[in-house]
């Protein structure tokens, strides 16, 4: 049995640059707010404190979601996937998730054409 597949150890399998995927959904919709990394830190910071935390590979800094808006998102659950290669927060959002201010960071869908169409 490949423990970290079955097993019921958390065993997170960071990439090379030491990230993990997390993306975030409100747990009332079911909406996928926003996606983002984490490293062991914004990981650990996330479980102790119940607010996201993530890494910024632009920045190469640790952030809490909201640190400077407001718009936190408190965790109510953290799941794993099969491999232990990406995160799933189940949020309460205390407002809009992404950083322009919407909702969902997934504001946009493509069309058939290629062409990105705003949702209302």
């Amino acid at each position: 049995m490949n423990m970290r597949e079955e097993g019921d150890t958390l065993d997170l399998k960071f990439n090379a640059d030491g990230l993990v995927t997390a993306v975030a959904t409100d747990v009332a919709t079911g909406e996928v707010l926003m996606l983002a990394h984490m490293n062991a830190e914004a990981f650990r910071l996330t479980q102790e404190t119940g607010k996201a935390h993530f890494w910024s590979r632009s920045r190469k800094s640790l952030w809490m979601k909201g640190e400077t808006s407001g718009n936190v998102l408190r965790v109510r659950e953290i799941r794993v996937d099969c491999d232990q290669d990406a995160i799933w927060l189940q949020v309460e959002p205390t407002g809009p998730a992404c950083h322009t201010g919407r909702r969902s960071c997934f504001y946009r869908r493509v069309d058939k054409d290629g062409s990105l169409i705003h949702d209302a």
